[in-house]
């Protein structure tokens, strides 16, 4: 059975009466809605209008018609019914036809879907659904864009000021300027987001400049901050997600990059008031805001920097000054004082910088620049170097002025090792701690063996284990010179007839962990002499390869004095009781016999007999009866003498070592240099000067900061040694010689 032919303009009134019923609907008016029946049949005549034999295929008029009934609606009712509206009013019409668009193009593209399925997909042709939004772009986004733009940001505006708007207005608004661009966000961007930028931008610089005059800088940074927070909230509401870090980076520009510096430097408010003031939220809240700036941190870093250091520099002018004013003794009470409020400094800022600044690198690194700045200054002629050793030594020591809990001590130590990466002479630190430690160790005032172990680990951690392993050494050295003693005792036990009748108690050292100390052959008396006779021999027994050396200066001995009133028990070194012990076979003795019998220096022999006859205990009579000890002296034993108590310990006046350290420190100083030159051009052979003192500046400075003009004087040294040669044709250049 032959189908009937259709023709077009038949088969178009047929179409215009689904179509006219489908703008009834969409206008709201009385009618019911399509039925399956009728869509059917207008599906229908559409199919047999485009599978007629030519010339009878209408599709391309269909194609054609299809755009035109939508442009025949926009012009007759669409853009008039928009362009009488304004504002708001023009927003909700405008939301309203847009969304009866979509329906009106949904269901056209069915009543027309063979033309998509074949007509369109063979010619090449946009698909029905792009047409219908073309239309509407074309004819009522073009007209309109630019006015829906202004009334949108008004509205914005308005609630940027505080007034109630309705978001979901201005979201179906702007999804209409992200849905016009079928996939591509140019209409928003170009239409409406830049408009708006730039709206923003000029908003928040009028509030800026204002609030910059009126408020302090926590009140600023607190509207800031809750700007930030009304803008992010407004993206999520209405505006396109992809608009947050433009308008984010507008508004911080606006409000923080252009008025940092009268932020952040205003007179009692400004990021220094804030951390004269420890106002730790709002420098929290600073960092917050300036963190996400690019480079924003740099200058509250510097504020931080330099209020750390202008603290720092100002503990150390109060040690200084008091140091100035008072006694010798007070002045070392001061400088511990000073060291401890310097760890009461750093634990303080370190909190902000973990705490306020979120352990942020920037920070770290001001706060350490700041430390090395003060840390290495001097107070009252002593490095800071010494004042950390002295520290140590008075926590670790029995007696020490720091009385402290054992979980305390751990905690300063850890804090005191942390001190150390600020000062540049580590070295120096090394050998004042390492000189300490001696004596601490030698006469028994370490408080607690864990603790001394425990500083030395810290130290290893931080210094490596070429700083430590002398300090390693001299408490292992300990531990077995009282094997030593132990067997020492053995030996006498099973040997009585080489008791010497005196309790001796030696201490067995390896030269190379210890200190230098100064070592003189004295005349010892006889009782003595037999004392290291015996222990040679006990020594020999054990090893046959070891030369034993004497260092006297370091013994103690306890002597018994029989006096008038009552015996007393004399604690003194070894030296004391050699001259004392010379009174058993004489009462007066002068100078220059002591002199000649002992066989000591004048410097040593003048600081003993100050000791025992000018100082607080006078064992010893001098004549005539002054003060210092001159060569024409005589001395005799002061049977009268007499104490209170039943023991008494006389101090030999204390040696200033500082001297003696730091020309000990030079001299290893002297040996690194070369070391590292000769290191760095064993591997270059050839190299600039320039070069060669940088980088051995570069491999030295974790233990001392090294002068330049030492390097240099070291590379001549070397020079004329022969392990260098400087270049014939270029004397910046140097050669290793092999």
């Amino acid at each position: 059975m032959e189908r009937k032919t259709i023709d077009l303009d038949q088969g178009w009134d047929y179409m215009q009466t689904g179509i006219t019923k489908l703008k009834r609907i969409l206008e709201g008016l009385p009618e019911p809605q399509f039925d399956s029946e009728q869509y059917m049949m207008l599906y229908t005549t559409i199919y047999n209008m485009c599978t007629q034999k030519p010339p009878h295929d209408y599709s391309q008029q269909l194609y054609d018609k299809y755009r035109e009934a939508f442009e025949e609606y926009i012009n007759s009712t669409v853009l008039p019914a928009l362009r009488e509206k304004h504002d708001e009013y023009m927003l909700r019409e405008l939301v309203k036809r847009w969304s009866n668009h979509k329906v009106m193009v949904r269901w056209l593209s069915r009543f027309f879907y063979y033309l998509d399925r074949y007509f369109i997909a063979r010619r090449s042709l946009p698909p029905l659904n792009e047409v219908g939004l073309t239309c509407f772009r074309d004819l009522v986004y073009k007209e309109l864009h630019s006015k829906v733009k202004d009334a949108v940001i008004a509205l914005v505006d308005k609630e940027r000021e505080g007034e109630q708007i309705d978001r979901a207005l201005l979201k179906n608004v702007l999804d209409i300027y992200v849905e016009i661009g079928m996939g591509q966000m140019e209409r928003y961007e170009e239409d409406f987001e830049s408009f708006m930028l730039l709206d923003s931008a000029s908003y928040y610089s009028r509030k800026a400049s204002s609030w910059i005059q009126e408020d302090s800088c926590p009140d600023y940074m607190l509207k800031s901050e809750e700007c930030l927070k009304k803008e992010r909230e407004r993206v999520a509401h209405y505006l396109h997600s992809s608009s947050e870090p433009k308008l984010v980076e507008k508004v911080q520009h606006e409000l923080l990059v252009v008025y940092a510096n009268q932020l952040l430097e205003k007179e009692h408010s400004g990021c220094r008031a804030l951390l004269r003031d420890d106002k730790v939220d709002d420098l929290s809240r600073m960092y917050r805001l300036y963190h996400k700036i690019v480079k924003g941190l740099e200058p509250v870093a510097n504020i931080f920097k330099q209020h750390v250091t202008a603290e720092g520099n100002a503990l150390v002018q109060q040690a200084e000054d008091t140091a100035t004013n008072h006694a010798a003794n007070t002045a070392s009470v001061q400088e511990q004082v000073l060291i401890r409020k310097v760890i009461e400094l750093h634990d303080k800022y370190m909190v902000y910088v973990v705490e306020c600044f979120q352990n942020h690198t920037l920070f770290h690194k001001a706060l350490k620049e700041a430390f090395e700045i003060f840390c290495n200054k001097t107070v009252a002629g002593s490095s800071s170097a010494e004042l950390l050793a002295t520290f140590c030594d008075n926590i670790l020591k029995k007696g020490g002025s720091e009385k402290l809990s054992d979980e305390a001590i751990e905690d300063t130590l850890e804090k005191v090792v942390k001190l150390l990466a600020y000062i540049s002479d580590k070295d120096l630190f090394a050998e004042f701690y390492r000189k300490k430690l001696a004596r601490r160790l030698l006469f028994d005032r370490s408080a607690n063996d864990d603790h001394e172990r425990s500083i030395l680990t810290k130290l290893k951690q931080q210094c490596g284990g070429q700083f430590t392993s002398k300090m390693e050494g001299m408490v292992t050295d300990l531990t077995l010179a009282r094997e030593n003693q132990n067997s020492f005792e053995e030996y006498l036990g099973n040997n009585p007839a080489a008791n010497p009748g005196i309790d001796l108690t030696v201490t067995v050292l390896t030269t190379g962990f210890w200190p230098s100390y100064k070592s003189f052959d004295i005349n010892l008396p006889a009782e003595m002499v037999k004392c290291v006779e015996v222990f040679k021999g006990f020594y020999e027994t054990k090893t046959k390869h070891r030369k034993l050396t004497w260092i006297y200066s370091l013994g103690t001995c306890h002597l018994n004095g029989k006096f008038d009133h009552k015996p007393i028990e004399l604690v003194v070194s070894t030296y004391q009781a050699a001259v004392l012990l010379l009174f058993n076979t004489t009462d007066k003795l002068n100078y220059n016999d002591i002199h000649t019998q002992l066989n000591l220096s004048h410097e040593d022999l003048v600081r003993l007999l100050h000791s025992l006859s000018c100082a607080k205990y006078k064992i010893l009579l001098k004549e005539p009866s002054t003060k210092t000890v001159s060569q024409a002296d005589s001395f005799e034993f002061n049977s009268k003498f007499t104490d209170r108590m039943r023991r008494i310990k006389i101090p030999l006046p204390p040696v200033d070592e500082r001297k003696k350290v730091v020309e000990d420190v030079d001299k290893d100083r002297r040996y690194a240099i070369d070391a590292a030159i000769v290191r760095i051009m064993k591997s270059r052979k050839v190299l600039g000067h320039q070069q060669l003192v940088s980088e051995c500046v570069e491999q030295l400075s974790r233990m001392f900061k090294p002068d330049i003009k030492a390097i240099k004087k070291r590379m001549e040294d070397l020079i004329t040694r022969d392990y260098l040669e400087r270049d014939k044709e270029n004397p910046n250049m140097f050669r290793y010689l092999a």
